[in-house]
């Protein structure tokens, strides 16, 4: 499977952006989808994740904020990311992880927050 991503931009702090994740083949079944961040001078954390099963974890830092969930029939992850502050500004990478598999990332899109 391979994924592109769309999404991201500038937005002021408080609002709203989705990324999206597509996936070139099906992933309902097989993959827990996973968003990474990597700030400015900073490593890749973990955002988020969904399993196939349907559950979620988040980072503290944006539990209540964002919300990950995915369309099956379209192959797609999204990251509805509300209320947004600065300290969320970075790249954020999509990745398919499969047990015994190497991990599959997206391109990596912008995110910046600022007024």
């Amino acid at each position: 499977v391979q994924l592109q991503a769309f999404g991201g931009g500038e937005v002021q702090p408080g609002g709203s952006l989705r990324l999206s994740c597509v996936a070139s083949g099906s992933i309902s079944n097989s993959y827990t989808m996973a968003r990474y961040r990597q700030a400015p001078g900073k490593q890749r954390d973990l955002v988020t994740t969904l399993t196939t099963g349907g559950s979620t974890t988040y980072a503290d830092s944006v539990k209540g904020r964002f919300t990950i969930s995915r369309d099956n029939a379209k192959n797609t992850v999204y990251l509805q990311m509300n209320s947004l502050r600065p300290e969320d500004t970075g790249i954020y990478y999509c990745a398919a992880v499969r047990p015994l598999y190497a991990t599959v990332w997206g391109q990596g899109t912008q995110v910046t927050v600022s007024s």
